[in-house]
């Protein structure tokens, strides 16, 4: 039986991976002359860690976690500060099981939202729910929402995932109703699931990006209670990739 007679027969009984990927094992495992049951062992292997590929982007995609770069990438030089430690003990995901929360604290540019989304993506990686999504773009969404019922389902995207990741809090202002949606989330997570929120501001500062509601300190409190924070100082990443003017002479 020739190779594509081979690959449709493996196609038909719901093998995953390409063509081109089922050719080079095929060929690899007569190079090697590997027996019948070894062979069957190397296609159920490579098969396993295609569909468990496939069913982590899925579930990233479904995340909306969009690109990202991996914290292996990640320049801890550039940072004046940044306490390296803590932000790989976090990548154990213990703060997960005991649903507390992280602030990633810090001007724009220093890499928050990167760790933030790596967080995100160990946690996938680990079979947790996450939901990845800017403080704007959660505001808005629960917004459109008519009616209570379309609400409440709208708010359990929000609500239920093992993990939430909310970024950018500072960068947009918001009214009196977003402030409402944000207690809500805030108040329905809390000890309940574990929120990952990027800003660039101090807690006493998170009023003014509400205009001053008072559910703001509510949910302050809830989300500071079980808190891991993390400042981090120092100059933009674009700075450092943005050429001097010296350069430019």
């Amino acid at each position: 039986m020739n190779p594509p007679d081979v690959l449709e027969l493996l196609r038909g009984i719901g093998i995953r991976l390409s063509n081109d990927a089922l050719r080079t094992l095929l060929d690899d495992m007569h190079r090697q002359h590997l027996s019948p049951t070894q062979a069957c062992v190397r296609l159920v292997e490579v098969e396993a860690a295609e569909r468990a590929r496939r069913n982590l982007d899925r579930r990233a995609q479904a995340a909306a976690l969009g690109t990202m770069k991996t914290i292996d990438d990640f320049d801890w030089t550039w940072p004046k500060l940044i306490d390296r430690i803590a932000v790989e003990s976090l990548l154990t995901l213990a703060f997960v099981d005991d649903t507390q929360n992280v602030l990633l604290r810090g001007p724009s540019g220093l890499g928050k939202t990167t760790i933030a989304k790596n967080l995100g993506l160990v946690a996938l990686q680990a079979g947790r729910q996450v939901r990845f999504s800017t403080i704007a773009q959660m505001l808005t969404d629960l917004g459109k929402q008519e009616g209570a019922l379309a609400m409440e389902r709208r708010m359990r995207r929000y609500t239920r995932p093992h993990l939430l990741v909310l970024d950018e809090l500072g960068y947009v202002p918001h009214g009196a109703r977003g402030a409402d949606f944000f207690f809500n989330v805030i108040s329905q997570r809390h000890e309940q699931g574990s929120t990952v929120i990027t800003t660039n501001l101090a807690y006493k500062k998170w009023g003014e990006v509400f205009d001053g509601a008072a559910s703001i300190n509510a949910a302050v409190d809830r989300f500071a209670q079980h808190c891991h924070v993390i400042d981090i100082e120092g100059e933009s990443w674009r700075q450092k990739a943005t050429p001097s003017p010296r350069r430019n002479r």
